[in-house]
């Protein structure tokens, strides 16, 4: 999910969809994967688009729960579509900007997006492609990360950043995973892009991880922390001292940990 006009912190590279797929698309992404699927599948989508694919978590369960619909993935980022495609190959991929879809108006009746529209830089201007693209009554499902400290994992990942980096901490959690967290906001943007919202939820769900060494590794490796962290010139020790604080915090593993994220569903 790389985005346009963005910080160092927020770049994403060709080596990150790996680490992100086998640390955190188990832990984090899939649970809240299944909840959008099945809200989807309660739409009875034909022509699905899906902005910010990423891997293909959400992709994947999309098409085994709805195998007779057209699925289109996305994302701005080539070597999330290179690895997503390989793991949803059903799915159309394609690279796009949601600023700017390459699609005809209507061509959809469900556009889903997970944990995506936060990175979107101009929010209003993403949603007013999506309602372009909409077929009249298409629907458009995301979910959006709540307030940092509702994310058990991240909080803590974030607490052992500010210890590694007292003067100079990475910003990137804070800001753009969790910079979109106000859903009085969220709707604010939507009906600015002529939506008419028709559901908004507070979900929290858990997640399980095999240790906090792995959640570390994961967000270190496969996010845009990873370049944060090598900009600060921080190496092994700095990995080392976040472990520490995330496992002082969730134990050595397993871990489990609440996750709140907000989930909308908008008329076109």
């Amino acid at each position: 999910m790389k985005v346009t006009g963005i910080n160092g912190d927020r770049r994403w590279s060709e080596s990150m969809p790996a680490a992100y797929e086998q640390y955190l698309v188990p832990v984090v992404f899939r649970p809240f994967a299944e909840d959008l699927t099945a809200r989807a599948t309660a739409l009875h989508p034909e022509r699905v688009l899906e902005l910010a694919a990423g891997t293909g978590a959400l992709t994947s369960a999309l098409l085994a729960a709805e195998p007779s619909a057209e699925v289109t993935a996305t994302d701005l980022n080539a070597a999330m579509v290179a690895f997503g495609s390989t793991r949803a190959p059903g799915a159309v991929w394609r690279q796009a900007d949601a600023q700017r879809l390459p699609f005809p108006d209507g061509g959809f009746d469900l556009v889903v997006c997970q944990f995506g529209v936060m990175f979107f830089p101009d929010r209003v201007a993403a949603f007013t492609e999506v309602r372009r693209v909409l077929a009249p009554s298409g629907r458009f499902l995301f979910n959006t990360w709540g307030p940092l400290r509702t994310h058990g994992f991240e909080a803590a990942l974030q607490t052992g950043l500010e210890r590694a980096f007292p003067v100079d901490p990475p910003r990137f959690l804070p800001t753009v995973p969790h910079g979109y967290a106000d859903p009085a906001v969220v709707t604010a943007d939507l009906t600015a892009a002529g939506f008419a919202v028709e559901d908004k939820q507070e979900l929290t769900l858990r997640g399980r991880a095999a240790s906090t060494a792995d959640l570390a590794t994961g967000y270190l490796t496969g996010t845009p922390l990873r370049v944060a962290v090598e900009e600060r010139g921080g190496g092994p020790a700095a990995s080392a001292t976040v472990i520490e604080e995330m496992t002082a915090r969730l134990g050595p593993g397993p871990v489990t940990a609440p996750m709140t994220a907000y989930v909308f569903r908008a008329a076109a």
